[in-house]
């Protein structure tokens, strides 16, 4: 651990995931926590929903309500957390109560903090010197409690029940079209010659006949409410004007039904006996909304004290577990059961393995996007709860194992942080390596898919032909046209052209596997090791290479991007870290036979050990004759010379024989 050269506070350092990051560790250091360089937070800012964190507590420091928290809006909570307590160490244990003596009485966030206290005890009229979350709680409960008695108050006045506040709104609605409606039917009684001018005239809806009636829909609602006969009634089953019909029929169902059942019509004074009833609740429920404000006005600084112990509670339990999952991400490499990352958000059971990274995912299409720059191998899953009728994705992130057993709409289980099950499926993979021996057989995995594709194409394509070729043999043939049937003449020399060309390229083959395998033999025992290991090497090489530089940039921070969090720093999980983070089934060594296991006949044994039996001769046979059984020996031819120096004697006899014999001799006849 390493501390830094700023003037102004001594932060420590150390290594965390392969990155350097900043420690916080004591009190100070969240009381310091201003003066630390934005550029060195692990995390700018993050969502207030989506991962496992308390809600209320993200709400808290969510202070400008814009739905995500912010680096400005943690140093507040930091400095007001620090400013209120006597000992800002008493942050680290977390603890979700506090007691008087902790609270700094010097400051104005610890006064109020006092106050609040107090309050909060008055309340639940209880003593003593610590206030807890579940106290806090309580005693917003019994002042919520208490503003609803006061609006329960008097409710032996709702004449209609729970509809009366429709009523009311309804006949205030009404009133005028009604009043107005009883008013003309006075006037038409009284003089009979009126009743066509106190009607609607033909005139006025001749004027909007020709137009879109629904857009003249406010000149309608002039109207009288019903046509005007002289009675002193209002018809219940009448014919009413459109644009009042609506909230007349649903006024008639609530009240009129209700205070006349069965009335084929209302008077006027039936009307006003109605809206007598609704004055009456209009003017209890003004009484009741001035006595609830009174009350509010008198417990409102009350009230916002105790929220003001609540909020500093529930940050006094959660803010430094928050800072160990922004600032940095210590819990997320510490590998501590307990102090899972707050974005783990459960375990995913699949292909005999755990998976212990797992995030939640708030859209996929973003997701998709940019967590293929992660550089992980990436199980997408929808998962489904029918307990809890709830649905989500998530994001299994696979770091051990291999992965030829994992494909789209395989079914697994998923388990959130609180042990409840979901059933899930896997929707999308993103395919990246894993480990570099897994890297290894890469190449020749592909290979052997490519042939077993191969394979499967072309043996359905031979179905194909022969389901069609039997298809139009059972239709019926034609008879053949004259000239059709007549076989083409065998032409020798096209024919003996095609033999020589494959000829000649069976030979170029067969010299050049000859040769490899002159030379194979030719090379001393290890070499044949080196070639062996050199082919590998060439085929699997590349995608080693390839999987090695993305495993050391194997990075978190995209996925946690996707999600809307902004990462500030790499988040790396190099294949040590991955290790730990799935877990692989272990089976311990099993005694006994498998009784279907499948046996292997005996003639494929016994061709077996003679393939193996005459491998080994022919080695032990190579080794002690520097060559194989079929090879013939080399025969070494050896030239023997004379040289004759002038310092060798010569004899006389010979020497003077020589030449007479060539002088004497005869070419024959």
């Amino acid at each position: 651990m390493s501390k830094s050269k700023s003037n102004k506070y001594n932060w420590k350092f150390n290594k965390v995931g392969g990155i350097t990051r900043v420690s916080i560790e004591t009190g100070e250091d969240i009381a310091r926590l201003g003066e630390l360089d934005q550029k060195l937070w692990t995390a700018l800012s993050c969502p207030t929903t989506g991962f496992e964190f308390d809600e209320t507590t993200l709400a808290y420091l969510d202070t400008n309500c814009d739905g995500r928290i912010h680096v400005n809006e943690v140093v507040a909570a930091s400095k007001w957390l620090t400013e209120a307590l006597r000992s800002p160490d008493s942050l680290l244990p977390g603890e979700d109560f506090i007691t008087a003596g902790a609270i700094n009485p010097e400051t104005e966030a610890g006064k109020a903090l006092l106050e609040g206290m107090a309050n909060t005890l008055k309340v639940l009229g209880e003593e003593h010197e610590s206030v807890s979350l579940a106290d806090t709680a309580k005693a917003l409960g019994i002042l919520a409690e208490a503003a609803a008695e006061a609006k329960a108050a008097g409710e032996d006045v709702l004449p209609y029940g729970a509809d009366t506040e429709e009523a009311l709104g309804l006949a205030g609605k009404l009133k005028a079209k009604i009043d107005d409606y009883f008013l003309r039917n006075r006037l038409a009684a009284y003089d009979n010659e009126s009743t066509a001018a106190l009607d609607v005239s033909a005139e006025r809806i001749g004027a909007i006949s020709e137009k879109e009636l629904p857009g003249c829909i406010d000149e309608i609602a002039t109207y009288p409410l019903a046509r005007v006969s002289g009675t002193q009634e209002l018809s219940l089953s009448a014919v009413l004007n459109p644009a009042w019909a609506a909230d007349f029929a649903r006024l008639k169902a609530i009240a009129f039904d209700k205070d006349y059942p069965g009335a084929e019509a209302i008077t006027d004074a039936d009307w006003q006996a109605v809206q007598g009833k609704l004055a009456t609740y209009a003017g209890w429920k003004d009484q009741v909304k001035k006595e609830e404000d009174e009350f509010l006005e008198s417990q409102k600084a009350e009230a916002e004290t105790i929220k003001t112990v609540d909020k500093f509670l529930h940050l006094y339990r959660d803010f430094f577990r928050f800072l160990k999952n922004f600032v940095t991400f210590s819990d997320f490499y510490s590998r501590d059961e307990s102090r899972l990352a707050v974005f783990q958000s459960g375990k995913l059971y699949i292909d005999e393995r755990c998976l212990d990274l797992c995030v939640r995912v708030s859209d996929m299409a973003r997701h998709g996007d940019m967590a293929g720059k992660s550089g992980m191998f990436i199980l997408y899953c929808h998962c489904i709860s029918k307990v809890k009728g709830a649905e989500m994705d998530i994001a299994g992130i696979v770091t051990e194992g291999n992965t030829r057993s994992l494909s789209v709409g395989q079914n697994a289980i998923f388990y959130d942080r609180d042990g409840h099950d979901w059933d899930a499926t896997v929707t999308r993979i993103l395919d990246n390596p894993i480990s570099v021996p897994q890297a290894f057989w890469t190449p020749y995995r592909k290979f052997g898919k490519w042939c077993t594709d191969k394979l499967s194409k072309g043996a359905a394509e031979r179905d194909d032909k022969a389901t069609q070729d039997l298809v139009a043999k059972a239709d019926g043939a034609k008879l053949p046209e004259e000239g059709a049937g007549k076989k083409q003449a065998f032409d020798i020399a096209k024919f003996a052209g095609i033999f020589a060309a494959i000829g000649m390229a069976l030979g170029f083959i067969l010299d050049a596997v000859v040769g490899l395998l002159d030379s194979i033999i030719k090379m001393p025992w290890w070499g044949f090791f080196v070639l062996v290991a050199a082919i590998i090497l060439l085929i699997s090489g590349p995608s080693m290479l390839l999987a090695w530089l993305k495993l050391r940039k194997r990075n978190l921070a995209p996925v946690l991007n996707a999600n809307g969090w902004a990462i500030n720093s790499r988040v790396l999980v190099n294949t040590q870290f991955g290790s730990t983070l799935t877990h692989l089934a272990e089976y311990p060594k099993v005694k006994g036979k498998d009784p279907f296991r499948k046996k292997t006949p005996l003639w494929r044994k016994i061709i077996r050990w003679c393939l193996l039996l005459l491998v080994l001769v022919v080695a032990a046979y190579w080794i002690v004759n520097k060559r194989l059984p079929w090879q013939k020996p080399v025969v070494e031819e050896i030239v023997i010379e004379e040289v004759i120096t002038d310092e060798q004697p010569v004899d006389d006899a010979d020497s003077a024989a020589e030449p007479v014999a060539e002088e004497t001799a005869e070419p024959a006849a």
